[in-house]
Formats: structure tokens, C-alpha cells, sequence
């Protein structure tokens, strides 16, 4: 069985500014005119981050524009949303997140088989200078590239 799979927004910003040391595909518990919402691509998510509140994780800062077809039952376009993930895991990520200093980043939301799911990455923030070495490795990969594509 083949798991459909079609990507609606991916943070490009966030493995730039985060290192990511690993990623979790996380539910999200929407309601109906926020699906709407989502499948019409009216999402933004430049700034949102998750945090562990009594063993649940929520998301934060993740905007979902009104769906101007929905009557007066309109969702909240900035209500924190809940992720839905394995209660181990759930107790890894508090763990590591209260003792090394990580950050719960959204890095991409997309349909798999009809419902919508998030890529959750447990990051940890880059200094200016890390910046410029992946800028440097990236180049450097690219001059290598060309040159056996000339060759």
C-alpha cells in the first residue's frame, strides 16, 4: 500500500537558522473550516514553534487564514493547535527539550493519505559563523558538481 503523500509548505527558513537533530511526523487536531483552509494553501508559519505543556505538545505562532466560504462557525486563525504524537515520544521530546536546550520547529506540513500532518524537528539554533560554513560546504559541493558534469 503506497502512502499518498502531497506537500503543502515547507520552512526553509528553519534549516537555515536551526540545526535539526531529528524529526517526528506529527497529527494535528484541526477542525473543519481550517482543512478548507489548509487545502486552499492560506497557511503561514515563518515564526511558529511547539512547546510541552502537561504532556501534550501544542503549536504556536501557526496562522490559518478564515475560509471566507465558511458561514459564521470561522475558526480562530491564531488558536495554539494540538500535535498529536506517541506518549514515548512525546516524553523523549520534553526530556530533551528541558535539559539540552532544544526547539520544537515546524519544517513542513503536508496530506498523507487525506490528513494533514506535520514534520516536527527538535532543533537547536545555529551561530552566525555555522551559517557560513554550510554557505562554504554548500559552494564547494557545488564547484565539485560542475566539474565532473564538465568533465
Amino acid at each position: 500500500m503506497s502512502e499518498a503523500r502531497k506537500i503543502i509548505a515547507v520552512n526553509r527558513k528553519a534549516r537555515h537558522d536551526y540545526s535539526v537533530e531529528e524529526s517526528f511526523e506529527c497529527g494535528i487536531v484541526l477542525m473543519g473550516s481550517e482543512v478548507k483552509s489548509i487545502r486552499a494553501g492560506k497557511i503561514s508559519f515563518p515564526d511558529a514553534w511547539a512547546e510541552v505543556l502537561e504532556n501534550e505538545i501544542w503549536l504556536r505562532s501557526f496562522h490559518i487564514s478564515e475560509n471566507p466560504f465558511s458561514s459564521v462557525f470561522n475558526h480562530d486563525p491564531d488558536r495554539k493547535k494540538k500535535l498529536l504524537l506517541h506518549r514515548e515520544e512525546i516524553k523523549r521530546i520534553k526530556r530533551k527539550v528541558e535539559e539540552r536546550g532544544f526547539t520544537l520547529i515546524p519544517l513542513s506540513f503536508y496530506f498523507k493519505n487525506g490528513r494533514v500532518k506535520v514534520e516536527l524537528g527538535l532543533c537547536k539554533g545555529k551561530k552566525a559563523f555555522d551559517k557560513r560554513s554550510d554557505i562554504r560546504d554548500r559552494d564547494i559541493q557545488r564547484d565539485i558538481e560542475r566539474e565532473f558534469r564538465s568533465k
